[in-house]
Order: structure tokens, then sequence, then C-alpha cells
């Protein structure tokens, strides 16, 4: 598996989904010229940084805030102490974020993906990102703090975009994370799609939404409210007691033959599943092969579902970050791993022997 092409083209295709959504936006159409030539130079840089013997992944996870407003059962930042009930003096200011965010795209990373915690709760961070043009920042936020003020920012700032929690339809959605949400999901929606703004949504998907969320019908009315990129995250059982919500093999199966049919059927839409595309990437993309995770303290870790780190970016590079024993080894897993990667998460299901090799290095 030749991963830096697939990621290549994986980036590519991305672009090229915003691209048609902006087909008919003079202002769209200018972003996306410039930053199509932009990710074009981001892959020349990664191409000699890994003729170096540096492998860059075009995408990083930055969990900027340790807060959020919503409790959601089964939040794995919760569950996995990324997030918290008040914030932590420990938590990167926002002069520590601009340089790594700096540091990243010098290396040619095209792509970091904004979380938390609710990551709007880190205004200053979200605005001093903006200015990181050459970098799209995804921003993962449940969109409930979305008011006219950030919809005035998402409108100047293209390369940031929002990608709003969803749990498929409405008394799912208000089910897990509070009622009235999914209203001022529509509602926050509607105005961006007025706008002609590039907007996508999230979904976690369990074994008691699967049929809702991989339906035609309810890709249509995500169409219709404007939403040009879908990323589907299989459910991870990072809090105790949620089990019964993981996908069984026949259901993830099912998940991939839906996908494919909806990849088919909308054309014009991004469709991305996560982890559930490592299985044609290889395997596992987590320690820096694909993409690693900064959590709110500035902790390296190999994914936000294996929460292991001995690299604080307070202190380290992400260069040293890339380089480190630490994350050399957990690729090792998965690419051992790579045959039978069916779905799910691969660091999770062997995270005894990650916290094994975190006690060692």
């Amino acid at each position: 598996m030749d991963i830096n092409n697939y990621m290549r083209q994986g980036s590519i295709r991305l672009a090229q989904t915003a691209a048609r959504f902006y087909r008919k936006s003079s202002t769209g159409k200018r972003f996306m010229a410039r930053i199509i030539k932009r990710m074009y130079g981001n892959m020349a840089v990664r191409g000699e940084y890994e003729s170096q013997g540096l492998h860059v992944p075009p995408f990083l996870i930055a969990s900027i805030a340790s807060e959020c407003n919503l409790d959601c059962p089964g939040c794995y930042a919760f569950a996995g102490g990324i997030c918290k009930t008040e914030p932590s003096a420990d938590n990167l200011s926002c002069a520590e974020w601009e340089r790594i965010f700096k540091e990243a795209s010098a290396l040619g990373v095209s792509f970091i993906l904004l979380a938390g915690g609710e990551p709007l709760m880190r205004s200053d961070v979200i605005h001093m990102a903006a200015s990181c043009t050459d970098v799209i920042f995804p921003i993962f936020t449940n969109g409930t703090l979305i008011d006219d003020a950030y919809i005035g920012f998402f409108e100047e700032n293209r390369n940031m975009i929002p990608v709003l929690s969803v749990e498929g339809d409405a008394p799912q959605t208000d089910a897990r994370r509070g009622q009235g949400v999914s209203e001022k999901l529509d509602a926050v929606m509607e105005r961006m799609k007025r706008l002609d703004l590039f907007q996508a949504v999230s979904i976690t998907v369990t074994t008691e939404n699967l049929r809702i969320v991989t339906d035609t019908e309810y890709l249509k009315e995500l169409k219709r409210k404007g939403c040009g990129l879908v990323f589907y995250i299989e459910y991870v059982p990072a809090e105790k007691g949620t089990g019964h919500l993981v996908l069984s093999q026949q259901q993830v199966d099912q998940f991939d033959q839906s996908l494919a049919q909806l990849k088919r059927t909308f054309p014009s839409m991004g469709l991305v599943a996560f982890p559930g595309n490592e299985k044609f990437m290889g395997g596992c993309l987590a320690a820096g092969r694909g993409f690693f995770h900064i959590n709110p303290a500035g902790n390296a870790e190999p994914c936000p579902f294996s929460p292991f780190s001995v690299m604080n970016l307070k202190n380290h590079t992400i260069e040293e970050v890339l380089r480190s024993p630490f994350f050399a080894r957990v690729r090792k897993i998965g690419a051992r791993e790579a045959d039978n990667h069916s779905g799910g998460c691969t660091l999770f299901n062997f995270e005894a022997e990650v916290k094994d090799i975190h006690g060692t290095v």
C-alpha cells in the first residue's frame, strides 16, 4: 500500500468536493483555486521530507478545548480525560497553538481537524487559526455556539469549515445531545446555506442509528440543508457499559455496502468513514502514518481513542514526535494488523499492547 499516494488522492478528492460545492460562488471559487494550488505545494513539501526519511502526515487532530457546554453520553473526550468540567491551567495557550499550527504548515500539513471539548469555546484559538491560510481547519462542533458573529467569521474565512455533530434524525440527536439541539442545528445549516458556505456534518454510527444515517432519504435531506461532506465515525466504546452500541462485523459489512451505494447516488457529496476507510489504506493511520492527535495540554497521542503520550508539544517539535520510538512502535501494530483490519479502531482493540509500549519507552 502506497500510503502517500492514497492520502494524496484522498486530499484531492476532498478539495474537489468543496470545489463542486463552490462552483456557483465567485468567492468560493477564488478560495478553492488558491487552496488547491497550496495543497499541491504541501504534497511537494511532504515528498521532500519523505526523501529525507521523515514521513509527514497530511492531517493532524488538535483538541484545542478541554471544556464543553454539553454532556453527551458515550463521549470519548470525557471518557478519555480530554474533556473536563473546568478549564485546566495545563492547557496550551493561544500562542503555543499558533506555533504548532505554523510548524505543521511548514512541514506540509494540509488539514488540521479542530476538536475538543467544544472547540468554539476557544474563540481565541479559532480566530488565530484563521490566519494560517495555507491550512484547512475542519471544526468538529456541536454547533450550539454558532451565532451571528461565528457565521460572519466563517463567511470571511473559508479555510475554517464547521463540521456539525448529529446523531441521525431529530429525536436521536436530541436524545444524545439535549432537547432542542437538532432545531438549533437546522437553523445554523439554513443560514450557512443562504450564504453559500461549505459545511459538513459528523455522525457517530452506532447499532441504534445505522439504518437511518445510511438511508438515501436521510442523505437527500442533508444535501437539501446545504451539507457537502459527511464524516461517518464508527462508535468506539470509550465509556464503560456502551459496548452494545458498537457495530457487529455483519453491520460493518452492511455499512460498507451502504456507503458504497451512497457514494454512487450522491457523487457531489464527500462521504468519509473513520476508521472504516482504513481497511482500504493498509491499516491504522494513527501515530503519524496519516495523522496524530494533540490533546488540550499539548500531549502528542497516536489517536484520540489511544490517549497515551511520551512527548508534549510545549517542549518538543512535531518532527521530534513523528520520529519518536513510541510512535514508531505503535505504527508497527497497525502494520502488523493491516491484513486483519475489517473495521473498528485498531489501537483501541490493542490498548493493552499500546500501554505496554508506553511504559517501556
